[in-house]
């Protein structure tokens, strides 16, 4: 009993740190893009495409790597320690177009790391015969956590529009990679595997674009990343622009914006826990389209928000991101896993994953960046004045995402089994 602990203690401090390294820039990157250095939307834009385009590919790479030659938890730790090296000279880029080369490096060894933790902590929990099922979510939800610690910390330290966020990131990821390679061995297996270069990339998942109705749920998987991106690029940085009024500028809303923002992850740790119930009473369809009627809510809340009278919008948008982000996410996961054959299982959620954070995040980051620049930037604002019309930018998050849910409402055919969301529930 006491080794299982440690096991599960050990794994729940890789979870915290694994998402603690991207909760210190992740929301507040845009603070110091547009408050600090001043930079163009545009260029912003193709800063956060950077994890789209490093989930292209990366983690299939990275884990091929694993199941053939190097130790999981080695790779692991070792993508994490030259993470470090780079986000430690993130503050001494002074040009947009090194950045975005600096960030595409970074994101190139962080986003691997995600998938290679859950792949240690399954090889972890299955020597130790648990369950993952029943132990492994309760050791996931530390890495929301470390999501919101590291948000808070920032903020509180007054470091969102400030270099010393990277530095955070920068100490917490060489602080995994060293104790990474602490973590119980995860070796490779698949060494001896006869599998063809197709299949060890997952690209025979493809073949799921051969059924129209996948066709168009993967489609709609991509459409919905780019309104998380959406979400993650803007939120933060619109908060801080209320700090350019004197009426709100001495508000706790605009001070700690990066705080206010946590609630969309506190949020989700908690609609997590109701997606059974819903997903037994309405079925699969019903609750993805809840997920995206959700995103119109969150956008149009934050239009009209704000840090003052408005706040409860902005706090209300947060608690709906919950909502929009996990009944999307978990239940996206549910249906691939239900449709796939057993041999493709694992490629096709990688398949979703490339998706939502590969293709999606790329053409939510570019393409948003590319329009606010050109029909919400305002041209004339004085130089201590807000530069960009967030009203007229949320409510076309909100039309997008409204035009997303009507057309997948009325083009996806799915009828609701409840056997098969029991099937997955034991």
């Amino acid at each position: 009993m006491k080794n299982i602990m440690n096991i599960k203690n050990r794994l729940i401090l890789m979870n915290f740190f694994q998402f603690f390294i991207w909760g210190s820039w992740l929301l507040t990157i845009g603070a110091y893009w547009f408050q600090t250095k001043q930079w163009s939307g545009t260029e912003f834009g193709a800063i956060f495409s950077t994890m789209g385009i490093a989930s292209l590919f990366m983690p299939a790479i990275a884990g091929i790597i694993a199941d053939r030659w190097i130790n999981a938890e080695k790779l692991f730790g070792s993508f994490h320690i030259i993470a470090a090296v780079i986000l430690f000279l993130v503050p001494l880029v002074n040009d947009p177009s090194t950045m975005f080369w600096i960030m595409l490096v970074n994101m190139m060894f962080y986003m691997p790391t995600i998938s290679l933790s859950i792949t240690v902590a399954y090889s972890s929990l299955n020597k130790s015969n648990l369950d993952i099922v029943k132990e492994y979510p309760p050791i996931r939800v530390w890495g929301t956590i470390g999501f919101i610690a590291a948000l808070w910390i920032v903020s509180l330290a007054n470091f969102e529009t400030s270099a010393m966020q990277f530095y955070v990131a920068s100490a917490a990821s060489l602080f995994l990679g060293i104790y990474a390679f602490t973590l119980p061995k995860c070796e490779p297996l698949g060494g001896t595997s006869k599998k063809s270069f197709i299949n060890a990339l997952g690209l025979n998942a493809f073949a799921l674009f051969k059924n129209a109705r996948m066709a168009i749920f993967f489609i709609f998987a991509m459409l919905l990343g780019a309104s998380l991106q959406l979400t993650n690029a803007y939120g933060d940085t619109f908060l801080h622009d209320f700090a350019k009024l004197d009426v709100y500028k001495d508000l706790l809303a605009v001070k700690f914006p990066a705080i206010i923002m946590s609630i969309s992850q506190i949020s989700e740790t908690l609609f997590i826990l109701t997606i059974p119930f819903f997903l037994r009473k309405f079925g699969i369809k019903k609750v993805m389209l809840m997920s995206m009627f959700a995103w119109v809510l969150r956008f149009g809340l934050f239009a009209y928000g704000d840090p003052a009278g408005g706040l409860w919008m902005i706090i209300l948008s947060c608690i709906i991101y919950g909502m929009a982000f996990d009944f999307f996410n978990i239940s996206g996961s549910l249906y691939v896993e239900s449709q796939s054959e057993p041999g493709i299982r694992a490629s096709a959620q990688g398949l979703f994953m490339m998706m939502t954070n590969g293709f999606g995040a790329f053409l939510g980051s570019r393409i948003s960046g590319i329009v606010i620049d050109k029909f919400y930037k305002i041209p004339d604002a004085a130089q201590d004045a807000i530069q960009y019309d967030w009203k007229g930018i949320w409510l076309a998050f909100a039309a997008y995402s409204l035009l997303v849910a009507v057309i997948f409402a009325i083009v996806f055919k799915y009828k609701h089994d409840p056997k098969v969301v029991e099937s997955f529930q034991h």
